[in-house]
């Protein structure tokens, strides 16, 4: 459970990552197709070569979601469920491939924040990211 000083450090990280979201949501996908090359399957109509417009496009919509996300701290399962329902029912992605993205996006965090990545704000992401993985994965149980 994320605690009132994870939410502080959640929301301090995010501000600082907001003019440079979309490419934290590119690069973390970009990251995740290299690194777990399965991860690609859901994605055969795209061209996946790092900085193409669909990888962008894509990684904006990641954003996005994370940015409702932070914003809805309270209320992740309210604030993801269109979300959680088309990846369940229409896409049926693996939901495995939630934590995967999750882990990708820290590394990113990571190397755009330096420093300020400290270990309390990793924890607070990890326990944060971790809890947007488990709604996006709750419709498949």
């Amino acid at each position: 459970m994320l605690t009132p000083e994870d939410k502080k450090l959640i929301q301090q990280v995010w501000e600082k990552i907001l003019s440079h979201l979309d490419d934290c949501g590119r690069e973390a996908l970009e990251r995740m197709f290299c690194v777990y090359p399965q991860t690609k399957t859901y994605f055969p109509h795209f061209d996946l070569h790092p900085g193409s417009d669909q990888v962008r496009s894509h990684g904006k919509k990641v954003a996005a979601a994370l940015s409702n996300a932070v914003k809805n701290v309270d209320n992740l399962s309210q604030a993801l469920s269109e979300l959680s329902n088309l990846h369940a029912y229409n896409l049926r992605v693996d939901p495995v491939n939630f934590k995967l993205l999750s882990q990708c996006f820290q590394v990113v965090l990571a190397a755009h924040l330096g420093k300020d990545y400290t270990p309390e704000v990793h924890a607070a992401f990890d326990k944060f990211l971790s809890a947007v993985a488990a709604v996006l994965a709750e419709k498949y149980r």
